[in-house]
């Protein structure tokens, strides 16, 4: 899979790419990740990329000639065009099954925002798809550039050891994640739970999967009206519900 990354600070995001996980899996091709300099595409003689708003207000706003032109030069060839997708407040929230639709496309293109945003007309143009990571405001959309790249490149075949890697995580199957413990067994009299040491499979097994729901109960409870349950995990949660 390759996924494109139009920014203004390349830098800054190729600093995160190229370490640990992602960056192994860059470097052993079973992701092609490439930023691009927006910067490097404008026609302004003095290098501007952003121009006040029309209507007044406060700050800049990103233009769409150097927008328009670093995407149609990389990709303005390709047939189909690969889909550009905008990190932006008003977007989709982005969500675990989001990452793996992305996922099973070739190409994606991501476009990261500055100043007080972009200009609609070129993400009309290029029929761009809106993304959003939460409900909150950043000072660019590099970051969630790279938080979307980088759920999305590890669920990627080879990137992660092994498939149950992720398919146990928060999210992955509509759940939070059990709660996790390494060694010490004993820290601060406190204990490791007894069945996450009796090498039982099956009791390990189906205590994650109450501790999962137990979790999400808790912490998430709006995600158990989608989850796939079992009668008797729905009967486990009514019986969590009335203590």
């Amino acid at each position: 899979m390759r996924i494109d990354i139009l920014t203004l600070f390349p830098d800054m995001c190729n600093a995160f790419l190229h370490e640990s996980v992602i960056g192994r899996a860059i470097k052993a091709g079973k992701v092609d990740i490439r930023c691009h300099n927006i910067r490097d595409y404008t026609t302004d003689k003095h290098n501007r990329v952003d121009d006040a708003p029309y209507g007044g207000g406060m700050g800049m706003i990103m233009g769409v000639q150097p927008i328009y032109d670093c995407y149609m030069t990389l990709f303005g060839e390709e047939e189909p065009r690969p889909k550009l997708y905008y990190l932006s407040p008003k977007g989709e929230t982005f969500t675990q099954k989001m990452a793996c639709a992305l996922s099973k496309q070739s190409h994606i293109v991501l476009l990261c925002g500055h100043y007080e945003g972009v200009d609609q007309r070129v993400l009309d143009e290029l029929q761009c798809e809106e993304i959003s990571v939460g409900d909150y405001v950043l000072t660019g959309g590099e970051m969630p550039a790279l938080i979307v790249a980088d759920a999305v490149a590890r669920l990627l075949p080879g990137v992660l050891s092994d498939d149950i890697c992720f398919e146990e995580e928060s999210h992955f199957a509509g759940l939070l994640e059990y709660p996790q413990y390494t060694r010490p067994p004993e820290w601060k009299n406190r204990e490791v739970p007894p069945v996450l040491l009796s090498g039982h499979h099956k009791n390990i097994t189906e205590w994650r999967r109450q501790k999962a729901i137990e979790t999400t109960f808790l912490k998430r409870p709006d995600m158990l009206k989608t989850a796939d349950l079992t009668e008797k995990e729905r009967a486990f949660i009514k019986e969590l519900s009335q203590k």
